[in-house]
């Protein structure tokens, strides 16, 4: 493809971003985010290329190929070159929308809502899958013959039990299993293991398969993918336990863009993959190495009051559990989390 540049996403150390505008534009080259004209912003030039970051949900080659076709269409739609950001981990991502460097992105529901409610974007789209359920589940898998012989023995020994997991801003990686399954056991996630691999799912997955690990943090939607590229592996797998749905994954887009734009972007996305004819067959085979996606909703900043409600039932959790000095410290905490909850709630329901 000719217009979609694709680059990786690896933070810059403090002192390269700090570094006046040549040497800045240099390093971040090196970073692979400097392919696109850093002094077009956007608003400057409406043939400024559009950054669109992508979520590590598998490997970073999967999820570069995976959104290829969709974004050269995209690209025709809006009118601009897209040059994709394909970051290496979730904390990337995230440090790439603080910093203002992504225009779109595929975000998990955590990172969607800390980049509308903190960082001046807003949700246009959400992921549909072909089940028509509104969510995906967390699952926590284990080896197939391995020694861990039911959720039972982890939950009474988890410091015997090696632990792959998914990234803190990881929906199905970290904070469902934590809240969900730990928390209400008094189980740090985070502490009471042997040893914890942090990555995506599928490195999660194939560390349990291999032996790595015992325990590994999934989702029902990424396991079906993993099934289909690692079907050798999955059969040493199974599923100990499986969470609520889990809200999917938004698309948004930075607000500086205006309301035309963020039209564009949503009908395209709304009608990606449907009706009939070769153009939509080959969508639809697009979606489906896009993680198996159906295709995509219209969405608006309310589509993401369910994941500020899990963040908020999370947060209270874990201040509730908490060693405090003395109890007026754990209110103070507890008066922050709902302060920080209203306060998401008001910027979510004004869209």
């Amino acid at each position: 493809m000719k217009n979609v540049h694709i680059t990786g996403g690896t933070p810059l150390p403090h002192t390269a971003r700090d570094a006046g505008p040549t040497r800045r534009q240099a390093v971040l080259a090196a970073a692979a985010v400097a392919c696109w004209p850093l002094a077009l912003r956007a608003g400057e030039d409406a043939r400024a290329p559009l950054r669109f970051g992508i979520l590590p949900i598998g490997g970073m080659v999967d999820s570069r190929t995976g959104w290829e076709p969709l974004l050269d269409e995209l690209m025709q739609a809006l009118g601009r070159p897209i040059h994709m950001f394909s970051a290496t981990s979730y904390e990337g991502l995230g440090e790439a929308v603080r910093r203002g460097e992504v225009d779109l992105a595929f975000l998990s529901g955590k990172m969607a809502l800390d980049a509308v409610t903190q960082h001046d974007m807003r949700a246009i789209a959400q992921v549909t899958r072909h089940d028509g359920l509104p969510g995906y589940r967390a699952l926590l898998l284990a080896r197939e013959g391995g020694p861990v012989r039911d959720l039972e023995a982890v939950l009474v020994e988890p410091g015997r039990w090696r632990l792959a997991r998914g990234e803190k801003r990881s929906m199905s990686g970290f904070i469902v299993p934590k809240l969900q399954l730990f928390l209400p056991r008094q189980i740090d996630i985070e502490t009471r293991f042997q040893g914890d691999i942090v990555g995506t799912h599928q490195r999660t997955a194939l560390a349990v398969a291999n032996g790595e690990a015992d325990l590994a943090t999934n989702n029902s939607a990424d396991f079906e993918r993993f099934r289909t590229q690692f079907p050798a592996e999955t059969a040493r797998l199974r599923v100990l336990w499986q969470s609520e749905l889990v809200p999917h994954g938004f698309i948004v887009l930075r607000n500086a863009h205006g309301d035309a734009m963020r039209g564009r972007a949503q009908r395209f996305l709304a009608q990606y993959g449907r009706g009939s004819g070769a153009q939509a067959e080959q969508q639809r085979a697009a979606l489906k190495g896009l993680h198996d996606f159906a295709g995509f909703l219209p969405a608006d900043n309310r589509a993401l009051l369910p994941v500020a409600r899990l963040t908020r039932q999370l947060d209270l959790d874990s201040a509730h559990s908490a060693t405090w000095i003395n109890d007026a410290a754990r209110q103070a905490r507890l008066a922050r989390i709902e302060s920080q909850y209203a306060t998401q709630v008001q910027m979510l329901s004004a869209d």
